[in-house]
């Protein structure tokens, strides 16, 4: 397991990092951010991604369904002494009561999700009008597309395209590394649920929702908070049919 991926504030200042220096100034051609403004972030783990824009003032709401990344949140939060709204439930279950969203942020989350569809449709039903949804993932095909990095093994969690591998053959290595049932589980059901780019511009189309921008991204922004390495977004590839699938993480408005 990559260190970031044991001790829980790394990640949470390398998301926040990357959410002031990149993710709100992308949102912020889209939409205007200003205090007081409604933000959710869906599976949001430590709430780093939201960090900065509770330092602005706004009314920052996170949901996830794990118990101990909400505790933290808590914890990080009251720490720096931030004001912040933290949910620990399902998205699917939770009830918001008529409640909207200027920014909807959906950070590496969207390729866990089984139904995508449905997930779309409850975005959408919760986003004010005028309003955007922000989602960046990895698409399937990339190297680390799979999750890997979270392995408690070293050679696993450094390994790239493994993922690919026929799912047998992959639950098999996965097993005689050594990693835990609820690690293979993970693993496998993201191999199952894996976006491409073809995909998700699909389920955008059947959400009834507009792409205002899509950025592709050869090294992904996050990537120099994690290895200290500059971003540089791809052009050209990105109208190649399929072969776009196998290196760039996918950002884009909505």
């Amino acid at each position: 397991m990559q260190m970031r991926h044991h001790e829980r504030t790394i990640y949470f200042s390398e998301l926040s990092r990357s959410s002031e220096k990149f993710f709100i100034p992308y949102i912020a051609q889209q939409i205007s951010i200003k205090p007081k403004m409604e933000i959710l972030e869906v599976g949001c783990g430590e709430e780093g991604n939201l960090f900065p824009f509770a330092q602005m003032g706004c009314r920052v709401c996170g949901i996830d369904i794990s118990k101990n990344r909400i505790s933290q949140a808590k914890s990080i939060y009251r720490q720096r002494n931030i004001s912040a709204e933290f949910v620990c439930s399902d998205m699917f279950e939770y009830d918001f009561h008529s409640r909207k969203f200027d920014v909807i942020i959906c950070h590496d989350v969207i390729e866990h999700i089984e139904n995508k569809n449905r997930l779309i449709i409850l975005l959408h039903h919760l986003l004010k009008i005028n309003g955007i949804i922000f989602c960046a993932f990895p698409l399937w095909q990339m190297p680390f597309g799979g999750h890997q990095q979270i392995c408690r093994s070293w050679m696993l969690s450094h390994s790239p395209f493994i993922h690919p591998l026929p799912t047998a053959v992959y639950r098999r290595m996965l097993i005689l590394f050594g990693e835990s049932k609820e690690c293979v589980s993970e693993l496998l059901a993201i191999k199952k649920t894996g976006l491409s780019v073809e995909k998700f511009r699909a389920l955008i189309k059947s959400g009834s929702l507009d792409i205002s921008q899509e950025i592709f991204w050869f090294i992904n922004p996050h990537y120099q908070q994690k290895f200290g390495l500059m971003p540089i977004k791809l052009h050209t590839i990105t109208k190649l049919y399929y072969l776009r699938n196998f290196l760039p993480p996918h950002t884009g408005a909505y």
